[in-house]
């Protein structure tokens, strides 16, 4: 099958970018500053199933930390002091904790460093692919547990607020493990506000016409490197198609991390790492 000029041109930029490294002054850059400069994203979500109850309530997500490669137990814990500044109400973690399970060292620090991490309502986390790798599904279990979150593995939990409430699912990781939505809305309300919590992004197109009414998702980095007139230099499968912000799709609003750490290229060039806090906002018909 021919290939357009483009996708050739992308492809070569790849090659180079990999074997280079990143070239020139860039490289600096890109290798030790702008993988440091941690952005936050807020967005309102607005919406008629929001009880009034929930007004102002703050949902932050953070993904994709890939510790173990270069992105080391200090670095964690600046992200930890970093959310802990912004109070929120819920903390969730879409995936990716550490970046290779079988060859990492597992920091004791690290379950103190979670474990720090408060929230009133809920500390929430689902499996990424590189938690299932490398026999690290137990023992990234394990660990995150310890820290005091709660595993949301094909399954939901209401959060109830003063009479109310809203839904809370997160399903298995898409690519190494066995994801099942039918399991995880069991027993929910179409009535009830509800945000799913998936590792993969494209999978929305699955899922878009479930009774969700948002999904949480990271996986794609924002493709690490970002070139102009190139766009997106390092998408992994099942983040090819959304790869950072906010899209609207039907009645579902797909919301994509470039997550805080970095994986197979040591790199972030124009694509700053950034976890997301969400504003609940009760939306009048």
């Amino acid at each position: 099958m021919a290939i357009t000029r483009r996708v050739f041109l992308k492809n070569m930029l790849k090659s180079v970018v990999g074997f280079l490294g990143v070239s020139g002054l860039s490289y600096y850059y890109a290798r030790y500053i702008e993988p440091e400069m941690l952005t936050i994203k807020r967005y309102p979500l607005l919406h008629t199933k929001i009880p009034d109850s929930f007004q102002g309530f703050t949902i932050l997500q953070f993904s994709d930390t890939h510790l173990g490669f270069h992105y080391d137990i200090q670095s964690f814990e600046r992200l930890v002091n970093t959310i802990q500044k912004q109070s929120p109400d819920v903390i969730v973690f879409t995936g990716d904790l550490v970046d290779a399970p079988h060859t990492y060292y597992f920091h004791p620090e690290l379950v103190r460093l979670l474990d720090k991490l408060e929230a009133p309502f809920g500390k929430y986390w689902i499996y990424g692919n590189h938690d299932h790798g490398g026999y690290g599904t137990e023992k990234i279990k394990e660990v995150m547990g310890n820290g005091g979150f709660q595993l949301l593995q094909n399954e939901h939990h209401r959060i109830q607020k003063e009479g109310t409430e809203i839904v809370l699912a997160g399903l298995d990781d898409m690519m190494l493990g066995s994801p099942d939505i039918e399991s995880a809305l069991y027993n929910t309300s179409e009535e009830l506000y509800t945000i799913l919590l998936v590792h993969e992004p494209d999978s929305a197109d699955r899922y878009h016409a479930y009774p969700v009414d948002v999904q949480l998702s990271g996986h794609s980095h924002g493709g690490q490197i970002q070139l102009p007139g190139f766009g997106y230099l390092v998408t992994p499968p099942m983040a090819e198609k959304y790869v950072e912000g906010h899209y609207a799709l039907d009645s579902l609003d797909l919301f994509v991390s470039r997550g805080i750490g970095t994986t197979r290229l040591p790199y972030r060039f124009l694509c700053r790492p950034e976890m997301s806090i969400f504003h609940l906002e009760p939306e009048k018909v």
